[in-house]
């Protein structure tokens, strides 16, 4: 059972003991702080707040408690019930709102939940707000309202549909063209958020929906990290229906993955590279994604006369380059979609808008369109290391051993070569060396990550 407190949020497992687990008086506690920072960063008489969650079974539980606790410091709660990600974070300028609370565990299993942040423009927050909360947690110096001064809950259920709203009215959707194409579409919603989200989504696009787990109870039907190994159900069902694609989303619908028409992964990767690709072929212009992303997005760029941009490791720091950067749409290869003209956050049902567009005007089905991307293989390892090492000294070993090849300490080290890549990443909370791997072929990528294994091991023994 695990407690993990972060500059992002605060995030657990259900159950246990208190300071150890995400228990009643954690939630309660975390966000009394946020609160407190809310009140520190405003400084008005009105306070406004939007909470939303997924469908995990302790959401109900957890989000009574935390907007309890914001009533009782004279806080305005706009109660989303169930919701999604992206949703939460539009609402809070809509809602002008001074802030909002996602209560997700993203695409942890259901045993886990969390309370992520946002800011008055509906943003994660960024380090050094993230530092100011939990400073306040440790402190736990909390002035609550008197009884005059509670705040109450205001319901406002209506956020998904202004969403789609927004989406449908963008000028790059083409909802003629989607509408014409006559898609038939097997979306598995994990029985959480996206089962009520993307349907309807699809719908107003014209589009024939199979939908498969899509009753949000919160009982996830497999692992809900969409990853080709726990999406055999939908394989089958794209098959069996004759669909033209599969779409499955994470339990707050901020990733997205494609299955072709013969019920094959598309790839979480080319997710973003696709979106990119119509995009930038209607707005050219720069674009953003991590340093663990696939190469492939800066080819397609580069294509379009555009430049690509790394960014360290989290949507934050991605978001906060492609700010600077101006870019037209960035994101995660993990199937986060970031595009600017909605909103700056990870977006499962615009990045399903934008492809279907794609996917409609170029007449292609699902595999003929993946062809036309430059094909990269990833390998993900790790190494454990005893709690003695020094973890950053072994990576600046790394990092000098190949200093004559084009290297970047952002976030770890990274080491590009001509034609792959490596990122070696420390973890936040365990001592591990995450590994991660980028080549023209499965066996390269699988064989320079069994190298870095190696040196790994080898510079940590004299680290």
């Amino acid at each position: 059972m695990t407690l993990i407190k972060s500059i992002s949020g605060i995030r657990g497992t259900i159950g246990g003991s208190v300071g150890e687990n995400l228990t009643p008086i954690d939630a309660v506690k975390f966000a009394a702080a946020y609160g407190v920072w809310i009140k520190q960063q405003r400084n008005k008489e009105n306070y406004r707040v939007v909470v939303g969650r997924d469908a995990r079974i302790s959401g109900e539980m957890i989000q009574n408690l935390v907007m309890q606790t914001l009533v009782g410091m004279g806080i305005t709660v706009v109660d989303l019930g169930l919701s999604t990600t992206p949703t939460v974070e539009m609402a809070v300028p809509m809602e002008h709102a001074d802030g909002g609370i996602i209560l997700t565990a993203s695409h942890n299993p259901k045993q886990w939940n969390a309370l992520k942040l946002l800011n008055s423009k509906g943003e994660f927050l960024d380090a050094e707000n993230g530092k100011i909360i939990l400073d306040i947690v440790e402190k736990e110096n909390i002035d609550f309202a008197d009884v005059d001064s509670l705040g109450k809950i205001v319901k406002n259920q209506a956020f998904i549909d202004l969403h789609i709203d927004e989406i449908m009215d963008m000028k790059l959707v083409n909802k003629k063209a989607i509408e014409n194409a006559n898609f038939k579409i097997v979306v598995d919603g994990v029985n959480s958020t996206g089962g009520i989200a993307v349907p309807l989504l699809l719908d107003r696009l014209g589009v024939h929906t199979v939908k498969l787990y899509c009753d949000p109870t919160g009982h996830f039907p497999h692992n809900p990290e969409p990853l080709k190994e726990h999406l055999g159900d939908l394989s089958k069902a794209v098959k069996k229906e004759h669909a033209d694609m599969g779409i499955v989303v994470d339990p707050d619908v901020d990733r997205l993955a494609f299955m072709d028409e013969m019920g094959e992964m598309f790839g979480e990767e080319y997710t973003l590279v696709a979106c990119a690709d119509y995009v930038l072929g209607k707005t050219p212009g720069n674009t953003v994604s991590n340093l663990s992303s696939t190469r492939a997005l800066r080819d397609v760029t580069m294509k379009h006369g555009g430049e690509y941009f790394a960014a360290a490791v989290g949507e934050v720091n991605v978001v906060t380059m492609m700010k600077e950067v101006n870019a037209v749409i960035g994101g995660e290869g993990n199937g986060g979609i970031i595009f600017p003209e909605l909103h700056y956050g990870r977006d499962a049902l615009v990045g399903i808008a934008l492809f279907l567009s794609l996917l409609a005007e170029r007449k292609m089905r699902v595999s003929e369109l993946k062809a036309t991307y430059p094909q990269y293989f990833m390998s993900k390892q790790k190494i454990e290391l005893q709690p003695s090492m020094n973890v950053d000294a072994i990576l600046n070993g790394v990092a000098g051993k190949y200093s004559n090849e084009d290297v970047s300490t952002v976030d770890g080290v990274k080491i590009d070569f001509d034609d792959s890549w490596v990122h070696l990443r420390k973890s936040n909370t365990e001592p591990i060396i995450r590994i991660y791997t980028e080549a023209k072929s499965q066996d390269s990528a699988t064989l320079l990550a069994d190298r870095f294994v190696d040196e790994l091991n080898s510079i940590a023994i004299t680290a």
